[in-house]
């Protein structure tokens, strides 16, 4: 062999040995991250191994279509007990191998999509197909690989065909076009994923690193440059924006929803609402709309280092055209506080709305929302309001120095909170602020969605009974985290690191279990959002001894009373006894994927009409008005003379308003403090 073959024969040797020195060189470095910083590090042990590879193997093959039985065994047996020690000894070839078959895998089921595209299926065959809530174990057999990726596209193919149309009659007897069509297009976009997963050549990686950073909890995380912009862009209220907003329809493309008219996209003139965007382009990569992963379009939308972007579009099913469009910083006035007045038999009550608790997180001297909200309050006083409403409904934190700052404008002086380190010191922290901006009763909305800063905010003015809380119980998590660069010269890789626990300041927590409401109300899909407490590898619930006094700004028998009148109008109330009959349904309907499910046109397109049933109850529940009077402050009618631009949007939150029995409970709930305070 001459010496130039057996150098070229070493040169993807040499790669690989090299990527997995640096695929373990950054492991070791989140590593030792997380064994300083973290509030509760755990030992890399067997626990992490098992972790590790089950949830590789889950996150790679979730649908059981790639990996056969045979391989997978082969690689549990020789990594699933095994991978702490690879990282210890700094070898994750493990990763490699697990990757080399993942390829060979993913153009194996190209090839044989590819065939079944060029061939007739047989929708005559009888079978069905199971869904799983959680995953299930691997079964692919090398001799079936073909039967189960075209059993699977009948299913896709036929549900397609169902959703399309409420006629049945209709789609009997067009069948045959609307399967061609759909048929393709499935295909084409399957297609498409697999070669966008084969071209990212780092997925892998991140992924390894995520899951080996949620193996200490569910919040610490991997961050590469691009995704800690997107994550701290998304704290903010004004940022490099495209200034347009985008959804999935039914079809699952994107389609511009909304154009800021002070934005970038808008100042192009070429880009119109209801146009489909089939490519992004950061003028170094392009992702195929169809195919791409959504969180990568979210990045390659969302980084500020992608500063120019070319789009292309289609409108009416015409032909495409591109636009480039060059970012700028402009306000997100969805991610901004905002609010109203709200007239109740002759007295104003305030509505403030406070969608994120964004904050200046790179220091460049911006406003964060306990700034934003003081403004509004004062705008709000100017109308002689007699209590206010705080929604932090969907609310999932952000800042928790503008937590601090917004609890001490509302609590008069004392401790707030306590904030514990690894080495179990305990830090209290104290109202910032001597005295409260607004005195008058207060009413916090939160729902399974308030999270986080929401949680300690709110928690705080409900253990100063400051403020009524009112209804479903909040995430669950009492953690905060810190993003960290995996080393002083590093500014590629970082880790968003869990480094503290806060606990009330009875000594409780509410991690795991949510803040609970002093009055709580049925929502609809309560009973299927995510919380804390389904995470793995969430902390558990603890609580610490405190002996802080405070001040408590209500009597515990006045807010008795106040509840049990709350409690039983909620309950002669037919709205919210609709909404407990709906999750029934929903819940009746989430259970179905445990039975087998016939893969029949028929069989189908009953189970569309039940789905497409179901959404509109929901929707006629969901909006029913509540006889409510919103309107704007002086100030911000006047302030809306200057922007006109800001007129669709403040319609459109005082009609979303005007459909929300939270808020009039909420109100009505004001009215009762007064009268109890007055007799």
């Amino acid at each position: 062999m001459s010496k130039f073959t057996f150098v070229f024969l070493l040169l993807p040797f040499l790669a690989i040995a090299q990527n997995d020195a640096q695929t373990c060189e950054i492991l070791s470095k989140i590593n030792t991250l997380i064994e300083k910083y973290h509030i509760q590090p755990k030992p890399i042990d067997d626990s992490l191994s098992v972790f590790v590879f089950d949830n590789l193997i889950d996150n790679l093959d979730d649908g059981r279509t790639i990996f056969l039985k045979s391989e997978y065994d082969q690689l549990s047996k020789k990594y699933r007990l095994q991978i702490d020690n690879f990282i210890a000894k700094k070898n994750c070839y493990f990763l490699t191998d697990i990757q080399k078959i993942y390829t060979a895998n993913l153009l194996r089921n190209q090839a044989a999509l590819e065939k079944i595209k060029l061939s007739e299926i047989d929708y005559s065959i009888i079978d069905s197909i199971r869904f799983y809530k959680k995953n299930f174990p691997v079964y692919l057999q090398k001799e079936e690989v073909q039967k189960v990726l075209t059993k699977k596209l009948r299913y896709d193919i036929l549900e397609d065909i169902a959703s399309s149309s409420t006629n049945k009659d209709s789609l009997n007897l067009n069948f045959k076009t609307l399967e061609h069509e759909a048929k393709n297009r499935i295909i084409d976009n399957e297609l498409c994923r697999i070669s966008a997963v084969l071209e990212n050549k780092n997925n892998l990686q991140e992924l390894l690193y995520n899951i080996f950073c949620t193996y200490f909890d569910p919040h610490t995380a991997y961050f590469s440059n691009d995704s800690k912009s997107n994550f701290v862009a998304s704290l903010s209220k004004e940022h490099l924006s495209l200034g347009m907003n985008v959804s999935l329809n039914k079809q699952n493309e994107i389609i511009i929803q909304n154009i800021d008219t002070n934005g970038p996209v808008f100042k192009t003139g070429l880009i119109k609402k209801g146009d489909q965007i089939i490519s992004i382009s950061n003028l170094k990569d392009t992702l195929q709309v169809s195919c791409a992963a959504l969180e990568s379009i979210s990045n390659m939308i969302l980084s500020d280092s992608n500063k120019k972007i070319i789009l292309t579009l289609k409108r009416n099913s015409g032909k495409s055209f591109d636009v480039l469009v060059e970012k700028q910083l402009i306000k997100d006035e969805e991610n901004s506080v905002y609010s109203f007045v709200i007239k109740q038999r002759s007295k104003k009550y305030g509505y403030l709305k406070i969608p994120n608790f964004y904050g200046d997180l790179e220091g460049n001297n911006g406003k964060g929302c306990a700034e934003d909200t003081a403004l509004e309050i004062l705008k709000l006083q100017k109308e002689k309001i007699k209590g206010l409403v705080i929604d932090l409904t969907d609310n999932g934190g952000g800042s928790m120095e503008e937590a601090i700052k917004l609890a001490g404008m509302f609590v008069d002086s004392g401790p707030i909170s306590i904030v514990v380190d690894n080495s179990k010191k305990q830090e209290v922290i104290y109202d910032p602020y001597k005295g409260m901006i607004f005195k008058d009763p207060i009413v916090v909305l939160i729902n399974g969605n308030s999270a986080s800063a929401s949680e300690f905010f709110s928690s705080i003015l409900q253990d100063y009974n400051r403020a009524f809380l009112v209804g479903y119980p909040s995430l669950g998590k009492a953690t905060m985290q810190s993003i960290l660069p995996l080393d002083n010269d590093d500014t590629e890789n970082y880790a968003k690191v869990t480094i503290n626990k806060f606990y009330r300041i009875t000594g409780k927590s509410h991690q795991g279990i949510g803040v609970i409401p002093n009055i709580k109300m049925p929502t609809v899909y309560e009973t299927i959002n995510a919380k804390e407490s389904d995470s793995p590898t969430a902390l558990k619930n603890d609580s610490i001894a405190s002996q802080l006094r405070y001040r408590v700004y209500m009597t515990d028998d006045s807010v008795s009373k106040i509840v049990n009148t709350s409690t039983n109008r909620i309950a002669a109330t037919p709205f919210y006894n609709d909404v407990i009959q709906m999750n029934i349904k929903i819940d009746e309907l989430l259970e179905n994927p445990k039975a087998i499910v016939p893969i029949t046109l028929d069989a189908l397109f009953e189970q569309q009409t039940v789905l497409t049933q179901l959404w509109k109850e929901i929707s006629i529940l969901e909006n029913q008005p509540s006889d409510l009077t919103i309107s704007n402050s002086k100030i911000n009618n006047f302030l809306l003379t200057l922007n006109p631009s800001d007129n669709e949007n403040n319609l459109s939150q005082i009609a979303n308003l005007k459909k929300n029995y939270y808020l009039l409970e909420a109100i009505s709930i004001l009215e009762d403090v007064n009268t109890l305070k007055s007799n």
